[in-house]
């Protein structure tokens, strides 16, 4: 008999479609089958030994929130007997409806239940609590999560056990992960988390990566891929990243309609095994990254949401370095300015936050002059052995492409026609703040004059941890980097590295926090709020931020 391994996870949901992915323990038919008669089947794939379906859901009803059951092979595997949650649902909105929408990145798998949690307590567990215990107001309509969904490079005391039975840890890559069966390990580890796997299997979900989920500073430089490149374990190991990235994660990010268009979903579901399908896909990605698209689009009513892929499109050249290729650029381009008047708020998801705080920003530009030679070669090797140092691989370590996100930026945010915000939702650097950019001279900055900028309200939106390790030295670094003494630094840093000041300025209107935390925004109309939330030790949350964005 067929058993359900991991999941239920409800991923994509409109008003009237879903899809539902689950892993069983062998090949079956998988079947989601809701209280109104809604519901959907589909054949299991295999990928290494595992069997995976994503079950199309249809029939749904605007304005419902029928629960459900999954089946396989006609016996029902979920809800789980004895089950202390509430049963899972899926949602579907009515046009019109408020949209909440909760986010956050950089999710350490929590160790099991008999053990002290070294980082505190999970953000998301407390998410959960409180959607089962509070009114339906507190549910999310989607959970955001910006990367770093499992950590292959870190793993737990548990993990490390695991690995030590299967494999020589004396032999590279250690004690990180090495291949796609102890990447599922990851995932098990993360996703059996009984708050966390109910809680996923009633809030739609919408997830990109980070250098985590492969490597910490993943494409940090060509330099670096090149070290990369030359180790016995590399290449496996980003095989094995995209492969479980792309069955885990990427494939509930699409649409149904996305999913029947795809040739690659097709031609893994057409073949009894589908692994060397995938396999040679995930090598074509490593080889010609443009050739795949990880960033997608979620149309939430008329909130746009855009996932930037800020690790694997990458551009590495020092003459042409960018942090999205060309045809990633212009994709993101044609989304955010897509058919005008159509959103009311446009939402821009990318891991790797766009406002950061001031020196470090202009380090990471600093640096960038240096690793591209403005001040001569050794400054180039000194610029090189800090930006892998010092993490300084952000949009700001790209100059270009910071300028290019913040026009597009602009563009999208002017005219009679403009959405109301436009947000950018970040994580990575494990604290929460709100940046407010402003743009034209400082007179016009200060005054917030006619024509200095976009029309719509413009914020950086960043938070993480969910579930993390928050040094002293990161709360240290990171409120000095917001000071006016930093600033006064930072400026003498572009300075020696001979590059121009950026053409927007931003300022800090909230925070830092730090904590493990989420974000959510509601969405009423054109008008948007914020919440910030932190875990407490007790297992809630509490609420140590609330604010008006716009009102209508």
């Amino acid at each position: 008999m067929a058993e359900l391994r991991l999941g239920p996870l409800l991923r994509y949901a409109d008003g009237s479609s879903a899809t539902v992915w689950v892993e069983a323990s062998r090949p079956c038919a998988a079947e989601v089958r809701c209280a109104d008669g809604a519901g959907g089947t589909s054949r299991t794939f295999q990928i290494e030994g595992h069997h995976y379906a994503l079950i199309p859901v249809t029939g749904l009803i605007p304005g419902t929130s029928p629960s459900y059951e999954v089946l396989l092979d006609g016996t029902r595997v979920w809800p789980l007997p004895g089950s202390p949650f509430p049963p899972s649902v899926i949602r579907s909105p009515a046009p019109g409806d408020d949209v909440r929408v909760a986010f956050g990145s950089c999710r350490w798998a929590a160790p099991p239940a008999d053990e002290k949690d070294p980082v505190g307590p999970d953000a998301l567990d407390s998410l959960a609590a409180r959607v089962a215990a509070g009114p339906d107001g507190e549910r999310p309509d989607v959970l955001v999560l910006l990367g770093d969904q499992v950590y292959a490079d870190e793993t737990s005391d548990a993990t490390r056990r695991w690995l030590a039975a299967r494999r020589d840890l004396r032999d590279a890559p250690g004690d990180e992960v090495a291949d796609y069966e102890e990447y599922t390990r990851l995932y098990y580890e993360s996703w059996l988390d009984p708050e966390v796997r109910w809680l996923l299997s009633t809030v739609p979900s919408c997830m990109i990566f980070d250098d985590h989920d492969v490597i910490d500073d993943w494409n940090t430089s060509a330099a670096w891929l090149a070290d990369m490149r030359a180790t016995c374990w590399w290449q496996e190991r980003l095989l094995s990243g995209l492969m479980s990235y792309w069955v885990h994660q990427h494939l509930g990010n699409l649409s149904p309609a996305e999913l029947a268009a795809d040739a690659l979903y097709a031609a893994v579901r057409g073949t009894p095994d589908g692994t060397d399908v995938l396999r040679a896909f995930a090598a074509r990605a490593d080889a010609d990254p443009s050739s795949v698209r990880w960033s997608y689009r979620r149309d939430l009513g008329r909130v746009r949401l855009l996932m930037v892929d800020t690790r694997a499109a990458r551009v590495l050249d020092e003459d042409g370095r960018a942090m999205l290729d060309p045809g990633e650029a212009e994709w993101l381009r044609a989304q955010a300015l897509d058919a005008p008047g159509s959103c009311d708020h446009l939402l821009i998801g990318t891991s790797l936050p766009w406002l950061l705080p001031h020196l470090v920003h202009d380090a990471e530009t600093w640096d960038a002059a240096l690793c591209r030679g403005e001040r001569g070669e050794r400054w180039a090797r000194f610029g090189e052995w800090l930006r892998r140092r010092a993490d300084l691989e952000h949009w700001a370590a790209f100059p270009a492409s910071f300028e290019a996100l913040t026009e597009l930026i602009a563009e999208a945010g002017s005219g009679t026609e403009a959405p109301a915000t436009v947000l950018v939702l970040s994580g990575d650097v494990h604290h929460a703040y709100v940046a407010e950019p402003s743009w034209g001279s400082r007179a016009a900055r200060a005054s917030r004059a006619e024509g200095a900028g976009p029309d719509a309200r413009v914020l950086q939106l960043t938070c993480s941890p969910v579930h993390n390790s928050i040094p002293l030295s990161i709360r240290l670094g990171f409120r000095f980097g917001w000071s006016a003494v930093a600033r006064l630094l930072g400026r003498r840093l572009v300075r020696h590295g001979r590059r121009p000041r950026p053409s927007v300025g931003w300022r800090r209107t909230g925070g830092p926090w730090f904590g493990n935390q989420l974000m959510t925004l509601t969405l009423r109309g054109r008008s948007a709020s914020l919440r910030l939330d932190q875990a407490r030790a007790d297992g809630e949350l509490r609420t140590v931020e609330e604010s008006v964005l716009t009102t209508t």
